[in-house]
């Protein structure tokens, strides 16, 4: 049993266990202010927020968006905060919902490479909705402070039940870990003290939850970020109203968040604040370069290293993809007819067949006639699929390996230690600009996104964030292709 610490002599303010995860972990929050922070994760964190506002604006106006928006706003009715790329807006719980769900809508956003999550989909909406309810202007300074309280508590979490195995477990890991990020920056924004915060995550790790068997066909998978991201933002907002979550909610033997999610799995509870404010977890946070899961890209970059030695489609005779054992988990299963958006999306086998055919994976990949081709059938017969045992040392969950046959009888072997983007190969920061200014034009919003990129790369300067927030909330363009 947790022994039961003695909260006698505690003062206001304080968490139930100072010394303990829960407890140390709310205090850095509840502490946290931007001087604390170091440049480099600052510059950081400035471009995985505009890698995140893209996404959302070019997520916004997908048809599974905007099925997502018709449904949530029949169901919530009007309200005061945004929602991004529409015009309009609803409730703050809808719009952390929607916002989150848009951010997420396309395979486009950032993720963990240690602790699987996509954390601009949680922390984004949750910073949007909190700021519209706070009746008073916000500060870039604090935006950015808040958002990286979100960006390393919920990596963090996730580490401590050991990242990609949630995923081999069936978790959609970025819901469980999420509502913690949330949860950190809308507490943040609130000036929570640190007995508040401890009731926030207490309140946010009841509502953990997320399903990965969504991936193969439904539009809830878009959405299980969203879920969490409006999760804990209530979960800050109830703390804030004084309504008490878990004590201890990381210690408790019984019905507690680690103990419950890594049931039998050995979570550690330590690495939530090893090191914390010494070492940020969030630069591990990675940004995609192709519009797929994530565990697809190392073999994506395989492919476009077959068509860069020249081996033509019709010269392979079949193709084995290894993989650790949480990509071959999340990422294959023998697709079949027809296939959604999201399956394509998830599924390596045919992020592979149209990277060695169209030599890019974007959007125009996943419209329903690309999907639907002869000649992506046709190679799919060809390509497997399998799990390799040397790739599942945590350091090894991006690894890939490539084994072509080619119709004369001889094999290719190709390696790659991790996908663009990762930890092995990192998009810069001019290379997120880049991204995002290509987004941006495919959209139609060039010249706004011009504006809107001036005012997040200079975000400390800002006075009050609505200026940003007024950019984000107009109407966009969908894209122009047919999904």
């Amino acid at each position: 049993m947790t022994t039961t610490p003695d909260t006698t002599h505690l003062e206001i303010g304080q968490p139930t266990d100072p010394n303990g995860v829960t407890g140390s972990l709310a205090t850095w929050i509840a502490s946290l202010r931007y001087e604390d922070i170091p440049d480099e994760v600052r510059e950081r964190s400035r471009h995985l927020v505009l890698d995140g506002l893209i996404c959302a604006l070019v997520g916004a106006r997908l048809p599974w968006s905007e099925r997502a928006v018709e449904a949530v706003l029949a169901l919530e009715g009007r309200g005061d905060v945004p929602v991004l790329g529409w015009g309009r807006t609803t409730s703050a719980p809808a719009a952390c919902l929607l916002n989150g769900t848009f951010i997420q809508g396309f395979e486009l956003d950032d993720y963990h490479v240690k602790a699987p999550l996509h954390s601009n989909s949680l922390v984004l909406p949750s910073a949007v909705s909190t700021i519209a309810k706070l009746g008073r202007p916000v500060s870039g300074r604090e935006l950015l402070t808040a958002l990286i309280a979100g960006y390393e508590v919920g990596p963090r979490v996730g580490l401590a039940l050991h990242g990609a195995e949630m995923l081999s477990r069936g978790w959609h890991s970025g819901a469980v870990f999420g509502t913690h990020a949330s949860a950190a920056t809308s507490a943040w924004l609130r000036r929570l003290d640190a007995a508040q915060v401890e009731d926030a995550l207490g309140l946010a790790g009841t509502q953990s939850a997320g399903l990965m068997a969504a991936q193969y066909e439904a539009m809830s998978k878009r959405m299980h970020h969203g879920f969490s991201s409006r999760n804990g933002w209530y979960a800050a907002g109830l703390a804030e109203a004084g309504y008490t979550g878990i004590k201890r909610v990381y210690e408790r033997s019984y019905g507690g968040f680690l103990a419950t999610f890594g049931e039998g799995h050995d979570p550690r509870a330590e690495l939530i604040t090893s090191n914390l404010g010494d070492e940020w977890t969030l630069l591990d946070t990675a940004v995609k370069a192709y519009a797929s899961m994530a565990a697809t890209h190392a073999p994506i970059d395989c492919a476009l290293e077959t068509r860069s030695r020249g081996i033509a489609v019709d010269d392979i005779a079949s193709i084995d993809v290894e993989v650790s054992h949480a990509a071959y988990h999340h990422g294959w299963w023998e697709p079949e007819r027809p296939l959604e958006t999201i399956g394509a999306q998830m599924n390596i086998g045919y992020t592979v067949a149209v990277a060695l055919l169209d030599g890019q994976v974007l959007a125009e990949q996943f419209t329903r006639d690309r999907i639907d081709s002869g000649d992506v059938w046709e190679l799919l017969q060809r390509i497997s699929v399998h799990h390799c045992e040397d790739f599942d040392q945590p350091q090894d969950r991006f690894r890939t390996r490539m084994r072509l046959t080619l119709r004369d009888s001889s094999s290719v072997t190709i390696d790659v230690d991790g996908p663009l983007g990762g930890a092995t190969r990192p998009l810069s920061n001019s290379d997120i600009v880049t991204k995002a200014r290509r987004l941006a034009a495919s959209i139609g919003i060039a010249d706004r996104w011009q504006r809107i990129e001036s005012l997040v790369l200079d975000v400390e300067s800002m006075t009050d964030v609505s200026v940003l927030v007024d950019e984000l909330a107009a109407d966009v363009p969908a894209l122009p292709v047919t999904l």
